[in-house]
This record gives structure tokens, C-alpha cells and sequence, in this order.
């Protein structure tokens, strides 16, 4: 079975480090890995502390009385120089339940109140993200948002418009526009969701 020997912390930054894996391969060889984390040191890595706790959180939101549009943020992203169509989503800080910070970096990304329902943990609980890269998870929170659509929240860092996407305009972004993965798929989904119950595929829990 394959091993890690050794591991090195390369950065120190903020909110992503990377690290340096000496590893031994499954034939005996010797290699080395690079992985990119949340976690500020080498103790606070997934593979040091066997614990998946959620980095961050993904919200899915139907806006709207009859839950017929999807609240989407477009967003400028460094790393492709271009913008993309993603969920509102954000960092879970230290101590904070993930259910609560969708609450809250909803509010601060797009003004909305968020209404999350209370749901099996099978669909909201963390999940891991690319895990050739990075030991980062997500957990994903689903609910309902109302209010009106404000930028007083947002960092100055941060460049993004907010988009209330019916079935029509998902359509459009999906053949035209750059979205990430787990977006594209939910909004796959919500295109062939009963419009009378789009929460179908989630087994509510009862208060």
C-alpha cells in the first residue's frame, strides 16, 4: 500500500498552504505529492487529524415564492482571469456550524435571507472537493431565500453580481458560460425537478 514518509509545509498563508509529501508508491518507489490545504499547519491536515470537517459550505437556494429561480453568483476568478457561474459559498469559520455559515455568507454575498431546511445528513455533510489537489471538503446546505439582492456585504476583494437564474436563463449559462462543476450539475437537476416539489430529491426531516 502506498505511504507518506514525511511532510513539509511550503506556505503560510492565510486561507490556503500547500505542502510538500514525501511518499513511498505502492511498487516500493519513492515519490513526492504536492497538496493544497485550508489547514494552517501540518497537524490541522485531514490526513494528520482523520477528521473531515467541513472547510466550507455550498448553498442551493430557490428564490421566490413558487421557488422557480435559482440564486447564482457570477464571479471574477483569478485563476482563470474570467468570470464564472458558481453558488454562493464561502469559508466556515473556526467553531461555527456549516449550517450557519450559508446562513451567513448568504446574507453577505448577496444581501438575501436564507431559509435552510433541515435535511438527511447523506446530502449535507462534507464532502471532498478535488481531492487530487486538495484536501478541502464542502458541505452543501439547501433552503429557500427571500429579500432584495444587496452588495453591502461584500469584501472589497470580492468582484460579483448576483443572478436569480430561472429554467430558461440556466439553459443559457450552461451552453454558453464558464461554470463550475457541482453548480453545473445542480442545475442540471433543477431543469428536470417537479417545479410543485424541487426539493424532491432530499428527504426532509420533519422539526
Amino acid at each position: 500500500m502506498s505511504s507518506i514518509r514525511k511532510v513539509t509545509q511550503i506556505t503560510h498563508n492565510r486561507f490556503l498552504n500547500m505542502y510538500d509529501l514525501d511518499v513511498t508508491h505502492r511498487n516500493g518507489d519513492p515519490g513526492l505529492y504536492h497538496v493544497a490545504s485550508r489547514a494552517r499547519s501540518t497537524e490541522e491536515l485531514k490526513l494528520s487529524t482523520r477528521v473531515n470537517r467541513a472547510d466550507g459550505v455550498i448553498i442551493y437556494a430557490l428564490y421566490g415564492e413558487d421557488k422557480s429561480r435559482v440564486v447564482l453568483i457570477r464571479q471574477y476568478r483569478y485563476s482563470i482571469g474570467d468570470y464564472i457561474y458558481e453558488f454562493p459559498a464561502g469559508l466556515v469559520d473556526e467553531g461555527e456550524d456549516f449550517h450557519a455559515a450559508g446562513v451567513r455568507e448568504l446574507k453577505e454575498e448577496t444581501g438575501l435571507d436564507f431559509h435552510p431546511l433541515n435535511v438527511d445528513s447523506i446530502y449535507s455533510r462534507p464532502y471532498f472537493t478535488t481531492i487530487g489537489m486538495t484536501d478541502e471538503s464542502c458541505a452543501a446546505v439547501y433552503g429557500t431565500a427571500d429579500g432584495t439582492v444587496s452588495r453591502e456585504g461584500l469584501e472589497d476583494s470580492e468582484e460579483i453580481e448576483v443572478v436569480l437564474a430561472d429554467r430558461e436563463e440556466i439553459r443559457r449559462i450552461l451552453r454558453e458560460e464558464h461554470v463550475s462543476l457541482m453548480c453545473a450539475y445542480m442545475m442540471m437537476h433543477f431543469l428536470h425537478a417537479d417545479p410543485l416539489n424541487p426539493f424532491a430529491f432530499l428527504e426532509v426531516k420533519q422539526s
